[in-house]
């Protein structure tokens, strides 16, 4: 999720594992056109840190330093300009009691490193999906439905969903609603879930 401007980049669905963080951001990657994001942010998973190398990192070659011992070889490094921070919640019984956050690699953001937009996103999702709802009888029976409808109020979302924070005020004092897609240049209005369906899609 890009923060500052609320949009949705990528959806992965499915479990937690290594293979599927590099699918994710692979796909962030593809979406950005190869540009390297300024700073990532997550929770404490330990895969992230790989799969952000295996992704967007370098292969680097240590220079010699003239001292006696075989020299180091090879290791892939992240790439210039790009920064990743943590953040680690420690919970009891159910609640949150301490919090903690570390840069993994690059320097730390003036405002700090953050999870809560994309908190407060899932909170959004659960409320537009009902399949997410906690304590329901309303969850998911087939995994192929459950991802398509993932899919389809995650990246609506992005097009159709007016987010109070990213309103403007026009020039006669009036209140504009924006999209996520609206503030990221995307989009000029905020559309209809039948004209999201419905546009023909150009995969470039």
């Amino acid at each position: 999720m890009d923060p500052d401007h609320r949009l949705v980049l990528e959806v992965v669905v499915g479990k937690r594992l290594g293979d599927n963080a590099v699918f994710l951001l692979e796909g962030v990657r593809d979406r950005l056109g190869d540009r390297v994001p300024e700073l990532v942010t997550s929770d404490a998973y330990a895969v992230y840190r790989e799969a952000l190398l295996t992704v967007f990192g370098h292969e680097e070659v240590p220079p010699r330093t003239g001292k006696p011992g075989r020299p180091l070889g090879p290791r892939v490094v992240p790439p210039e300009g790009m920064s990743y921070g943590m953040v680690h919640k420690t919970r009891k019984q159910g609640r949150v009691v301490k919090v903690e956050t570390k840069m993994v690699f690059g320097t730390v953001p003036e405002g700090g490193i953050s999870t809560s937009y994309l908190e407060r996103q899932h909170a959004t999702d659960r409320h537009r999906n009902a399949r997410k709802g906690r304590k329901t009888y309303r969850f998911s029976k087939d995994w192929e439905v459950h991802a398509a409808l993932t899919a389809f109020t995650l990246y609506s979302y992005n097009f159709c969903w007016p987010v109070r924070t990213l309103r403007e005020k026009t020039p006669d004092g009036r209140w504009q609603q924006r999209t996520p897609a609206m503030a990221a240049g995307l989009a000029t209005h905020v559309w209809s879930l039948e004209e999201w369906v419905t546009l023909p899609a150009v995969q470039r």
